[in-house]
């Protein structure tokens, strides 16, 4: 973290300050920065408080146990959540979003349907300003993703920044999901709940964010490392990355979406790895989820093939252990059944007439991967 504009905290002080607590460092703790020892010490008294709140605020969250008749499988626990997020009214919203049980009704009228649809030029254009502004909603997150920060700050941000772009985040309230992203830990597969628990060193965070702008949703993830990551854990989220790039580069007009699987798998497989199965890639535009599945492992039966217009996503999720996944009672996060690590990338694509056009790409740092800066 960049010290440029710090200043000392002792009461009165306004000098620039480089030196921070080492205490603070260990608890994870933001911004305890000093100017000096002097003032470091002689704010003593007073600053030490925050270090006997934070490890109440600590003690009092592990504690929390809101399924005492679950086995986890894992070494990941649920800590306590925020209220729910509210989004101002005159920012256009899904139609699930003010529904009791958070219901996808134009979902469901095309439930059962094998149609793709093929989007006209102005639709194109509508995707494209949605997954651009998802994508700059996940590198306002990611910023953010540090030692000692909470999911749930993540997603305080992530749902700031959506406001602030005049979109609704998609996530909230779909089926009655309670945050604006996911965000899944070490071993979750997926559909992480944002909430009290401080990233800790040697974490792999995966942030999930989809945006509803103008009528259209921009999808998207990234699997991140939490200071020192082991060489295993880095190299799970490096292979899970390479599975995506594989699977896109076959992406063009005339190839059936099943054969993403095959190519994925084979990739997984030969570092050891397994694919899992029970979450699929998925048809994106006015709906957040629709035709065509995108299945991540090979032999599956997806039907469909690619053409101009077609707007969808490539999600795999790539597991150290088993492909087999169970669920928290929470009805939401997935996790492995072994509890080991897993990892996860997403990319929203165009179909061009051509080859694809990779609507979520990064436009800084030639498109590489955040993972890839640590």
């Amino acid at each position: 973290m960049s010290t440029e504009n710090q200043v000392c905290i002792t009461t009165n002080c306004t000098a620039f300050a480089k030196l921070q607590c080492p205490t603070c460092l260990k608890l994870g703790i933001q911004g305890s920065y000093f100017c000096s020892q002097n003032c470091f010490k002689g704010f003593w008294d007073t600053h030490k408080v925050l270090h006997k709140k934070s490890r109440s605020s600590e003690i009092k969250a592990t504690s929390y146990n809101p399924w005492p008749y679950y086995t986890f499988s894992g070494s990941l626990r649920p800590f306590p959540q925020t209220p729910r997020r509210k989004v101002p009214q005159a920012i256009p919203r899904p139609d699930y979003a003010d529904d009791p049980n958070g219901f996808p009704y134009s979902e469901q009228k095309l439930r059962g349907s094998t149609n793709i649809r093929v989007l006209n030029d102005e639709e194109i254009e509508g995707m494209r300003v949605a997954c651009k502004l998802a994508r700059e909603v996940l590198e306002e997150g990611v910023k953010a993703a540090d030692v000692g920060v909470t999911t749930d700050e993540i997603d305080r941000i992530i749902h700031e920044a959506c406001v602030d772009w005049e979109c609704y985040p998609s996530p909230l309230n779909y089926h009655g999901f309670p945050k604006s992203c996911c965000t899944s830990v070490n071993e979750v597969i997926c559909h992480g709940i944002p909430d009290l628990r401080p990233l800790q060193t040697g974490d792999i965070c995966n942030i999930d964010v989809t945006v509803y702008h103008r009528n259209f949703h921009g999808d998207l993830n990234e699997t991140l490392l939490i200071g020192e990551v082991s060489p295993s854990a880095k190299n799970l989220v490096k292979t899970t990355w390479e599975c995506l790039q594989k699977a896109i580069e076959i992406v063009k007009p005339g190839v059936k979406y099943r054969e993403c699987g095959g190519i994925i798998q084979k990739h997984a497989q030969s570092q050891g790895y397994s694919v899992v199965r029970s979450y699929c890639g998925h048809g994106i535009h006015q709906l957040f989820h629709t035709t065509p599945s995108v299945p991540h492992y090979a032999k599956n039966k997806a039907i469909g093939i690619m053409k101009p217009g077609h707007t969808f996503t490539i999600e795999p999720m790539i597991s150290e252990g088993t492909w087999k996944d169970e669920q928290w009672p929470d009805s939401w996060t997935a996790v492995t059944a072994d509890g080991k690590l897993s990892a996860q990338f997403e990319e929203t694509l165009l179909v061009t007439e051509t080859g694809v056009e990779l609507l979520t790409r990064r436009r800084t740092n030639e498109g590489q991967p955040y993972f890839m800066e640590n």
